[in-house]
């Protein structure tokens, strides 16, 4: 694994009506699942209440792994942690409450709604949020939140790119930089 950090303070437009501040980026280099899991892991143990872990890749990238690494570092036991697609929201119990979304079958915001996404935000503030196919509801996320991108480089090779928007999440990369 190796990991690399690029400090950079700039403007990202959601929309054209909004910008958010961007506070740190990091990258990972994934050589494994198993990196990819136990890098999710690392950052679990940092998260605090109010967290939401928006996750954006392609199918089989490795966002439900990274997620169980998340999870686990929550104290969640790793049996539990499983994919929601059919279910829509897994339901989680360990340090913190974890609901662990995934849009995959939705596609549009209406739907979002009806699963209620916005409910769930909500309930972020006493949790954690790992969210799945989080470009289809970049629009509903508060500006305090942490965007992955997952690139797949080959059959088991992973570039993740972290951008943290806002305070904590600009705090939490320059932890993870400082390791």
């Amino acid at each position: 694994m190796i990991y690399y950090r690029q400090e950079e303070k700039t403007t990202y437009h959601k929309t054209m009506l909004d910008s958010l501040d961007i506070q740190q980026r990091y990258g990972f280099l994934s050589s494994s699942p198993a990196s990819t899991f136990s890098f999710g892991k690392r950052i679990g143990k940092k998260l605090k209440a109010g967290s939401i872990i928006a996750l954006i890749g392609e199918l089989g990238c490795g966002k439900t792994l990274f997620t169980k690494g998340i999870c686990v570092g929550l104290g969640v036991p790793e049996r539990q942690v499983n994919s929601p697609t059919f279910a829509f929201v897994n339901e989680y119990q360990g340090r913190l409450p974890v609901f662990h979304i995934d849009l995959y079958r939705l596609n549009t915001i209406d739907e979002e709604f009806e699963i209620g996404m916005l409910d769930y935000l909500a309930k972020a503030n006493s949790g954690v949020i790992a969210l799945e196919w989080a470009e289809k509801a970049l629009a509903l996320l508060p500006d305090d939140h942490l965007q992955v991108h997952f690139e797949v480089l080959s059959a088991r090779k992973r570039r993740l790119k972290l951008i943290g928007f806002g305070e904590k999440f600009g705090s939490l990369l320059g932890e993870l930089g400082g390791q």
